[in-house]
């Protein structure tokens, strides 16, 4: 576990055109899987990727976005996880790719990395509430798709999706469209993960996905305002001050600065009956 996370922190530390994200996304999951043979499952995407490039080969005047959904969806068989949503397997890439199935953000990673093995150029994008793909070979159009439901989509759709999200108050917009980067990519499959670990009360497991975020995104001032929550969950209560703290001095205007100056006034109390 320790060296999965050294791994990761290496990783993650270079310049962001040298990350490559199925390796971070399989680090994360060898980290909750001690002995995950990570080489192993990077070798599977590259057999996916020459599937799929000769699948698409094979397609003649098809589109090859086409051609790659048909492989991805059809033939291979991954689908989206609507019955289990929440299962922490759906967020681990290697378990994606064994059972075939997960949520938005790790199966719109199988789908960039299996596509760009493919030869086409696939950016992730972060609607709110859902993660789609942008997808173009060289001499086509570029498409949006929905690994998840597994299919073509459109601006209509996206804003669809919006409405049954947000109950018709979030309008699409033109920034909503936009690629994403990798790092951005893992830090929402690790909120993903962190979210469920704290609902099911795992604060330790939740705690060291919160770690790993960090290294992601090293500025994120509202990770640091849950590590605190959790640190004083598990009784770290002088951790969880200083994180508490930072985010209340870092963070302008926060819309919860008062629910968090209450919890932070809460674990002082804590600390000085420790003292």
């Amino acid at each position: 576990m320790a060296e999965a996370r050294r791994r990761f922190a290496q990783l993650v530390a270079q310049p962001e055109a040298s990350i490559e994200l199925a390796h971070a996304a399989l680090l994360v999951a060898a980290e909750e899987r001690p002995g995950l043979e990570v080489e192993h499952y990077r070798a599977r995407l590259y057999e996916l990727g020459l599937g799929a490039r000769a699948a698409i080969a094979q397609a003649g005047e098809a589109s090859a976005v086409v051609a790659l959904n048909k492989f991805l969806f059809e033939e291979s068989g991954f689908v989206g996880n609507h019955s289990d949503y929440y299962d922490p397997r759906n967020s681990l890439l290697s378990d994606v790719l064994d059972r075939r199935t997960g949520i938005p953000i790790t199966l719109s990673v199988v789908y960039m990395e299996v596509g760009r093995r493919a030869g086409l150029r696939v950016e992730g994008i972060g609607l709110p509430g859902h993660f789609i793909v942008r997808a173009e070979a060289s001499d086509e159009a570029p498409v949006l798709v929905d690994p998840f439901n597994g299919k073509i989509v459109d601006a209509d759709d996206c804003q669809e999706r919006l409405d049954t999200i947000y109950g018709g108050q979030a309008p699409l917009a033109d920034a909503h469209l936009q690629p994403v980067t990798t790092r951005e990519i893992l830090a929402r499959l690790l909120r993903n993960l962190k979210g469920i670990y704290a609902q099911a009360g795992l604060y330790r497991r939740a705690l060291s996905v919160i770690e790993r975020i960090l290294l992601v995104a090293p500025g994120a001032l509202e990770e640091r305002r849950d590590r605190g929550a959790l640190l004083a969950q598990l009784g770290r209560y002088s951790e969880a001050v200083v994180d508490v703290q930072a985010y209340l001095k870092g963070a302008r205007n926060p819309p919860d600065a008062e629910r968090v100056t209450e919890q932070l006034k809460q674990m002082r109390l804590q600390l000085a009956r420790l003292n």
